[in-house]
């Protein structure tokens, strides 16, 4: 299989908040928008995507009417201590999970968008004891 594209496309009942949430704060950019279908494409090398789409439309099985539920999107940035104080200090946003130290090798802090989808902010850090034996490959060197 030769894969073109991936992205998630998220259930949402919200679908214009949620769509002014992540172009505002997390510089997604509008590709294509109809009342029940959002396209976001985050500018840059690799440009990442996002959908928004309202889980009532017919082209959605039945059995899976609903919107998104326990799904956690991971946006690994350079400085997570300038996201915490961009997004939770300055914007307001409550934090669903302080930013912390995590021995697996993270430090993160979560928030939420308008559906509940849970953002786990990310920066990479060298893991502690028994994790930096449990990563595979490159990641582990």
């Amino acid at each position: 299989m030769k894969l073109t594209s991936f992205y998630p496309v998220l259930g949402s009942t919200r679908i214009e908040e949620s769509r002014d949430f992540y172009t505002r704060l997390f510089g997604f950019e509008v590709t294509f928008e109809t009342d029940w279908y959002v396209s976001l494409r985050r500018p840059g090398d690799p440009p990442y995507e996002l959908a928004l789409l309202d889980p009532g439309h017919p082209t959605v099985p039945e059995a899976y009417r609903r919107p998104v539920r326990g799904l956690l999107l991971n946006f690994e940035v350079e400085d997570v201590d300038a996201e915490w104080d961009r997004l939770v200090v300055g914007e307001g946003l409550t934090p669903e999970l302080e930013i912390r130290t995590e021995e697996f090798g993270q430090r993160h802090f979560i928030v939420a968008d308008p559906n509940g989808v849970l953002i786990d902010m990310i920066k990479e850090i060298p893991p502690a004891g028994s994790y930096a034996d449990a990563f595979v490959g490159e990641a582990g060197s």
